[in-house]
């Protein structure tokens, strides 16, 4: 039973994704909407009895479906590992998932390819189940490689938007990079171990050398730079809200971009056996932390401010991962989930009463109009704030704790400037965009509404959640419920180890929560005491104020740098292939018809007659090869399946020790 509820996890979207995508455009939209989040609520339902059975029994245990690779040295199954950290991963990510399935129903109603938009939903909850469950590093790359593809599909869903391909090209583009690190560090694990199972690999890791296993631990780290959006591969991200609202919510706030975090922690060991590798994930993260704070002091568009943020907050996950402060990035792993999906969703649902409106200059006085919205978007900003009692106030702290009780004072102090950045933007968007005088435009504010049930519903479930999820998971601080569940799958270094006095840690937790008031504070008296301050510190400043308006001028470099170029290489190879060697193969067509019109008639009709049945026979093959290159990537996918298919029997034949005729004779 066990067993069967693990494979149904992710058996369950995948055979919705087969129905919509298969047969969604002959029924209704309302049943492919049906067969999406109901698909999701059922692996939710099994992925919480795994939960309670992994507290039960917390030793890992792997369930096999199939030996899928094998040959020499290599065997890879197709397997799935629940432990303590996956069982969580797998409640985070189909628990939000349906919540933001069932609202997407509210959101996406009446837009044209409702049924694809499921569709590509539904496969990105099987990719990314396969990435949190796969026992072996083989099975989270398929995921790895999947989500990224849902990534594109999503990002690009307004296909007819030139920004949104762009922006779903830029993504798939700069994922690739980071890929090409994760493969390297797949080949030197195999390279060194002989075999990608992540128990094998761990109970071994001990015995690699510092140098090999930095070496392992930094291709790990580009990886997850790249699908975690850190400095510098975090300029997908903020592009990628060109997709529709629960895209952002789901892919780029609560799941896809904290498998970065996820990775590393899985492979806490090798790093543990790498200090600098480890030091390093912990400079990036504070680093970034820092800086996408700065840019999303100044942004104006109410999804892009909270893309900054997301950036900011999985560079705190990072520098928890870098003290060595593991189940505390798993925690704020988990309370982000909560809180920056409501905040997208509630930003989904003012977009949605503003007829398509982002420009937070064009807000304003809409606490009274859309009410709920407005205190679930409240919800999740005192959470991501850092203020007592709600859920981002005990990750954050901890993780701050942490890098000071370890000594990472450098970090501690970037994590901090980064919490009081946080704290005052978010309370400036908020502000902006539920209270003072309303700009909103004449002939949108009429129109002012506040959205259906199917989609408040859940951002009142998310708001609980980021209300009290923290303190239910995190109370006290490393003995709560979510540390003895983690205990023993990524152990930090404790408070304990250093022998920290309460004194101190309650010192911490004050001066933390100061700062998320100070933040606070400095919102309320620029944007709603005295308003008129920040257009005069935007003019003292301007030169400031335009860089962080700018984002650091990095897309720009970037594109200098390294994208024009690329366009000028490939412009030069295009040259290359049109004028020399589509010339030269021109030109031996042309020779061999000038050479054929150069013979005799006894040389064509006596000579080479003998010849001419053979010729016949030619060009009647060459004219039925022809046919099969018809230009259609379905026809060639649809060769290669056959071809596959065709293989794969041959191979176990061979296998079984039958000959094709012996088979066919049976």
């Amino acid at each position: 039973m066990y067993d069967l509820l693990v494979v149904l996890i992710p058996i369950f979207p995948l055979l919705a994704v087969l129905a919509n995508g298969l047969f969604g455009n002959r029924y209704a939209p309302g049943l492919a909407a049906r067969l999406a989040f109901g698909s999701v609520g059922l692996s939710f339902l099994c992925a919480t009895f795994i939960l309670f059975q992994t507290i039960s029994n917390p030793d890992p245990r792997e369930v096999v479906v199939y030996s899928w690779i094998f040959g020499g040295d290599l065997s890879i199954d197709l397997a799935f590992l629940i432990d303590p950290l996956s069982a969580v991963m797998l409640m985070v990510v189909t628990g939000v998932g349906f919540l933001i399935h069932v609202y997407s129903v509210g959101y996406m109603h009446g837009e044209e390819g409702f049924t694809r938009f499921f569709t590509y939903m539904n496969l990105f909850m099987v990719s990314m189940l396969l990435l949190v469950m796969g026992n072996n590093y083989a099975v989270l790359f398929i995921g790895w490689e999947g989500v990224g593809l849902c990534s594109y599909l999503l990002i690009g869903y307004y296909y007819d938007k030139i920004s949104a391909g762009k922006a779903a090209t830029k993504a798939f583009v700069v994922n690739r990079i980071g890929d090409a690190g994760f493969l390297l560090a797949i080949f030197l694990v195999f390279q060194n171990f002989k075999t990608l199972d992540y128990t094998k690999v761990f109970e071994q890791a001990s015995q690699l050398s510092p140098g090999m296993a930095t070496a392992i631990a930094l291709c790990l780290l580009v990886g997850a730079v790249g699908k975690s959006a850190q400095i510098p591969l975090y300029t997908w991200l903020p592009d990628a809200m060109e997709g529709p609202t629960p895209v952002s919510a789901l892919i780029h706030a609560a799941t896809m971009v904290t498998a970065g975090v996820y990775m590393v922690v899985r492979n806490h060991v090798i790093y543990d056996v790498a200090p600098g590798a480890l030091l390093t994930v912990g400079i990036i993260g504070g680093v970034t932390a820092l800086f996408a704070a700065s840019i999303g002091l100044v942004q104006n568009d109410i999804k892009r401010v909270l893309a900054y943020s997301t950036v900011s907050q999985l560079g705190y996950m990072f520098l928890a991962c870098g003290v060595g402060a593991y189940t505390a990035a798993i925690f704020h792993l988990v309370t982000h989930a909560f809180f920056k999906a409501l905040l997208f969703l509630s930003a989904g649902a003012v977009i949605h009463s503003l007829e398509g409106e982002q420009d937070i200059r064009k807000m304003g006085g809409l606490y009274s109009k859309i009410p709920i919205t407005s205190k679930v978007f409240i919800t999740g900003t005192i959470a991501i704030a850092g203020i007592p009692p709600l859920a981002g106030f005990w990750s954050k702290d901890e993780i701050m704790a942490h890098a000071f009780i370890h000594h990472h004072y450098v970090l501690y102090l970037l994590a901090a400037i980064g919490a009081l950045l946080t704290s005052f933007y978010m309370f400036r968007l908020t502000f902006l965009t539920f209270f003072g005088p309303s700009r909103v435009d004449p002939h949108v504010a009429h129109h002012i509404h506040e959205s259906p049930k199917i989609m408040t519903v859940p951002l009142m479930v998310l708001a609980v959640l980021s209300l009290i999820g923290g303190m239910f998971l995190g109370f006290p601080p490393e003995h709560g419920l979510l540390h003895s569940f983690l205990h023993g799958v990524a152990t930090p270094l404790g408070f304990e180890a250093h022998e920290v006095s309460v004194g101190l840690l309650l010192g911490l937790a004050t001066f933390a929560t100061l700062i998320a008031l100070g933040g606070l504070g400095l919102a309320y008296y620029m944007y709603l005491l005295r308003p008129q301050t920040a257009d005069e510190w935007a003019q003292k400043a301007s030169g400031a104020y335009t860089t962080l308006l700018n984002k650091y001028y990095v897309d720009e470099a970037y594109d200098r740098m390294f994208v024009e170029p690329c366009k000028r290489i490939g412009e030069g190879w295009d040259w290359f292939d049109r004028h020399v060697i589509d010339r030269f193969v021109r030109g031996i067509g042309k020779a061999t018809d000038a050479s054929a019109a150069g013979v005799t008639w006894t040389e064509k009709h006596v000579i080479y007659g003998g010849l001419n049945v053979i010729g016949y026979a030619n060009h009647l093959a060459a004219w039925s090869w022809r046919k099969l290159q018809s230009g259609m990537v379905h026809h060639y996918v649809a060769m290669i399946v056959i071809g596959l298919i065709i293989l794969v029997h041959v191979v176990l034949l061979w296998w079984a020790g039958l000959s094709p005729v012996d088979y066919a004779m049976r």
